[in-house]
């Protein structure tokens, strides 16, 4: 079985085709489709945001489509940078700078409750659509660690993981990720509807 994800993000397909690893389904990217639409995230949610995404490239394709909108959100920031995660990453010269701007925010702060925040949207060409939502509670490291992991996994700290995200394997992160909560969801309604 073959799933389109809904980028071409590098570090995302890696991520999705390790969590599909075990399973019959291979993930393919937008380039592996020559799909070259750009599709821009109007929503104000996360589950608005992988929706659009996913029904769009769903018109393109004869393949299910599954794509997501995540974020990482911090308590003492009001939930930022949210919804504006990547943006925020964008705004900076490199995301360790990103990061960087996160912890000089919370210098003072004694309240480092943070969480990830995943929702993967499931579309086809039949524009049948079903959202899965998960999400992983944590904090804001003093310091980034580990070489591991990308975007903010080197300042996030699982508290099922007991660990920085960038301080453990792709196995292990597997199991206790936003987006892995979110695909275990994924991948027992595609049971459930015999897509495998």
């Amino acid at each position: 079985m073959k799933i389109v994800l809904a980028t071409n993000n590098s570090h995302k397909i890696k991520e999705y085709r390790s969590l599909f690893a075990n399973m019959p389904i291979e993930v393919l990217s937008l380039s592996d489709v020559a799909i070259k639409s750009d599709i821009e995230e109007t929503g104000t949610s996360y589950e608005e945001n992988a929706a659009i995404k996913a029904e769009n490239i769903a018109q393109l394709t004869k393949f299910l489509v599954i794509a997501d909108d995540s974020g990482l959100e911090i308590s003492a920031l009001g939930g930022s940078p949210g919804l504006n995660s990547a943006r925020f990453a964008a705004q900076h010269k490199s995301q360790s700078e990103a990061n960087r701007a996160i912890l000089k925010s919370l210098e003072k702060s004694d309240n480092r409750q943070a969480r990830f925040v995943c929702v993967i949207a499931l579309a086809n060409y039949q524009r049948r659509l079903n959202l899965f939502r998960g999400e992983c509670l944590g904090r804001i490291l003093m310091r980034p660690e580990g070489e591991s992991g990308f975007g903010y996994d080197p300042i996030f700290f699982s508290d099922e993981a007991n660990a920085c995200f960038a301080a453990i394997g792709e196995d292990e992160k597997n199991r206790y990720s936003h987006r892995a909560k979110a695909v275990e969801q994924l991948l027992a309604y595609l049971a459930d509807e015999k897509f495998i």
